[in-house]
């Protein structure tokens, strides 16, 4: 098979890098899906909180997610469901099998992937104890609740708080389960603070910050499990531990952009975010191949997410097309002080730059975002490593940088 644009992955991030690469001019657009739906993992995301940004409505996830499928819908895009790609060359050339086609591969002008990105398990953090039944991440729970209709367990202990942790927390307590606490071994919240108020205040759920757990007690399934304040260096404070018996323990660690497509393409990955390095264009370092979504870096808000689809859809359009691209230079975007995460990790003097940025500790103060070597200072009122910032810095302020561009965030 032939294609002008591929997208691999039909979450938020491939359904809109498909339709703007369609409306960019590419004539001929696939989506590949390995699930039965399109929708990636806003099928199972059945609170609210998304499209605030992108389309001004307060949607559920399968709405959102709804409203997209019937843009595609309306245009020549053609999809393939329970499709897995297993391989992704360097040459654009795709491996994917299905049970209609068998194996087979796709000759693609420009590659798009947006595969998301995946939980980090009990393996991932090491915690000691037995391994009985009642042991899952956050994600798997909600699947099991909103999808398939299984209450996980009725006493549960959640680490960890990301954002499905914390709105499984809520979840879980509406249908009837108690959750005994939400134990984060940072000195901060991982999640948006939106859903700390809504999902763990508002149902006097308790948060513990320095916490995590050391021991998983129990046989044939949990029994409980010991958890420990934490020090400076996170590291358990001996005297500290203390039992709490619990059916379940949900996971909600941090999640991973899925690499293995990325690794077998030979793209380049960031160290920090663990995803593929791109310019402002959602070019990685292999030309040709665009990448988008959680699968780049992993975001807060799913209007973040289709802005980088937009961005990665047109761009593959224009390079099927034969578009005249810059000169081909680029140059670093680097963290300076204060910052953890930056994405994209190079600018290549094609785009607008938009920036994300996470801070590396909380300030709760009014800060400034120094962009140099442009004398930029971008107010905001403050910063907090779990809330993305987003600046934009025009593309006519940078024609003249020759070398790398540095973002610090300081205190107004």
């Amino acid at each position: 098979m032939e294609a002008d644009v591929t997208v691999i992955g039909s979450g938020p991030a491939g359904l809109t890098a498909a339709l703007h690469a369609e409306k960019s001019g590419a004539k001929n657009v696939l989506l590949l899906e390995r699930e039965e739906e399109l929708g990636g993992i806003l099928k199972q995301c059945i609170h609210n909180g998304f499209g605030l940004e992108q389309f001004k409505k307060d949607y559920t996830g399968p709405e959102y997610a709804e409203r997209l499928i019937q843009e595609i819908e309306k245009t020549n895009v053609r999809y393939f469901l329970n499709t897995m790609v297993t391989g992704l060359a360097p040459d654009r050339t795709i491996t994917a099998v299905n049970a209609e086609k068998g194996v087979f591969q796709i000759k693609s002008k420009s590659v798009v992937i947006a595969m998301g990105c995946r939980e980090r398990a009990r393996g991932s953090i090491g915690i000691p104890g037995t391994r009985p039944a009642g042991v899952y991440t956050a994600g798997v729970a909600q699947r099991f609740v909103n999808i398939d209709g299984y209450l996980p367990g009725k006493e549960i202990v959640i680490l960890g708080s990301g954002d499905i942790g914390l709105i499984m927390a809520r979840r879980l307590t509406l249908e009837g389960a108690r959750v005994k606490g939400v134990y984060e071994i940072m000195s901060y919240p991982g999640g948006l603070k939106r859903n700390i108020v809504q999902c763990l205040n508002d149902f006097d759920v308790l948060l513990h910050l320095s916490h995590t757990v050391t021991e998983i007690r129990g046989k044939e399934r949990v029994e409980g499990v010991v958890v420990s304040r934490v020090d400076d260096r996170m590291q358990p404070i001996a005297g500290s531990e203390e039992f709490i018996g619990c059916d379940t323990l949900l996971l909600s660690v941090g999640l991973i952009p899925e690499n293995e497509l990325s690794k077998g393409a030979g793209l380049e990955l960031s160290q920090i975010t663990k995803g593929p390095v791109t310019t402002e264009t959602m070019e990685t370092s292999v030309p040709g191949i665009f990448s988008c979504g959680n699968v780049s870096t992993v975001f807060d808000l799913v209007d973040y997410v289709a802005q980088t689809g937009i961005s990665a859809g047109r761009n593959a359009a224009r390079f099927a097309a034969g578009a005249s691209r810059g000169n081909g230079s680029s140059v670093e975007v680097i963290p300076g002080e204060n910052v953890r995460l930056l994405f994209p990790q190079r600018y290549g003097f094609e785009d607008d730059l938009v920036l994300f940025i996470r801070s590396a500790k909380p300030v709760e103060s009014p800060v400034r975002i120094g962009i140099s070597p442009l004398e930029m200072r971008i107010k905001k009122p403050y910063a907090r490593p779990n809330e993305m910032i987003k600046v934009k810095v025009p593309k006519e302020k940078l024609k003249g940088v020759t070398g790398s561009i540095e973002v610090s965030i300081a205190e107004s």
